[in-house]
């Protein structure tokens, strides 16, 4: 069957429109991690291009254990939901292949994992992230993921905390003990 040029197009153009029902799909999925990313206080934008099934996996899992949410997304879906959540000026690092690790009660853990694991895989790099919907540039990720994580920074704040405490129990014990001592000394001379 012979087709003219405009039919061949219009058929060409028509078979190349997504469906009804993807697009659905598409605004469903965006609507989804733009509701997770407002959540979120904190997100890392990765680059994932050069790493193998196995490190991914092994990845995966290691945020998986620690509470955060990774996935592998479409820049114009991503830039959707990083819009329809607030979160601005990220688009310029929405490029080639793009995922994303979340967090809404954690700040340190995805930027802890992740650059280490950025470290460890030259190929595997961090683009960008948002903490509280404030954009942050890969080296202020970085210097995040540095961090002592929550416990030992209350463990030093308590610690910080409680040096005054035993320095001044210490000078009160050596004081009674001086007393003590003193009047021991009283009680020898006027029983000699």
């Amino acid at each position: 069957m012979c087709y003219g040029y405009r039919t061949a197009f219009y058929i060409a153009e028509v078979n190349t429109l997504p469906s009804e029902k993807i697009l659905e799909q598409k605004k469903q999925a965006v609507s989804q991690l733009s509701a997770n990313l407002k959540e979120s206080c904190v997100g890392v934008i990765v680059d994932y291009k050069g790493i193998s099934v196995a490190d991914d996996t092994k990845l995966r899992k290691e945020l998986r254990e620690a509470g955060d949410t990774y996935m592998v997304v479409k820049n114009t879906l991503l830039s959707r939901a990083l819009q329809d959540a607030g979160i601005d000026g990220l688009d310029s690092v929405l490029e080639g292949t793009t995922a994303i690790a979340y967090n809404s009660e954690d700040y340190i853990s995805a930027a802890k994992i992740l650059s280490k694991y950025s470290e460890d895989h030259k190929n595997f790099t961090i683009k960008a992230g948002f903490v509280d919907g404030k954009v942050l540039d890969a080296e202020a990720i970085k210097e995040l993921g540095s961090l002592p994580s929550k416990e030992v920074l209350v463990a030093k704040a308590l610690g910080g905390l409680n040096a005054p405490i035993a320095g001044f129990a210490t000078v009160l014990n050596g004081t009674l003990k001086g007393l003590v001592v003193a009047l021991d000394a009283i009680v020898q001379k006027q029983s000699a």
